[in-house]
Order: structure tokens, then sequence, then C-alpha cells
């Protein structure tokens, strides 16, 4: 079981990592899912090997995984989209 939870950690927090900076926003909504899905390995790996220090940073990676859940999940959008401002490098004065 032990080898199982570290595999598991060991694949899913980078790539939840990876995701999370890629260009691409279709991309990057996908970290917060990877990232909590493997949350429950390090609450368990932390918990069983009495590291509170990196449980307590667990606990907030799980609290940081959520708030992408909510950006880019589950937030109610405007039905026009959300508009940005873009500068080009012609626009910028000395």
């Amino acid at each position: 079981m032990d080898q199982l939870v570290q595999a598991v950690i060991a694949v899913m927090g980078p790539a939840a990592i990876w995701l999370s900076q890629s260009r691409s926003v279709q991309v990057q909504r996908w970290a917060c899912i990877v990232g909590l899905a493997s949350q429950p390995f390090w609450f368990w790996a932390t918990w069983e090997s009495g590291q509170w220090g990196v449980f307590v940073v667990s606990l907030v990676c799980a609290a940081a995984w959520v708030k992408g859940l909510w950006v880019h999940w589950l937030a109610p959008r405007p039905a026009d989209g959300l508009g940005t401002i873009q500068l080009t490098p012609d626009s910028k004065r000395p």
C-alpha cells in the first residue's frame, strides 16, 4: 500500500503542477482536478508518518486546489464572458 501511495504522489503531484503552468486555460483548469485527486494520498502518507508540518502544508494545498475547482469549474460566469485588456507593444509610451 505504501508503494502505491508514493507512486500516486510522485506522478499526480508534479502532473498537477505541470498542468497549472500551461499557457492554455483549457489545460490549466485540469490542474485542480488532478491536484485534488492526489490529496487523499498526501493526507494518508503524512498522517501515517507523523509528518505534521507536511500534513498542514497538504491541507493548505488542498484549499488551493479547491479554489482552482471553484474558479475553473464551479463559479458562475457572465453570459458574454469576461473581457480582458490587452496592450500591444506599439501602445507603450516612453
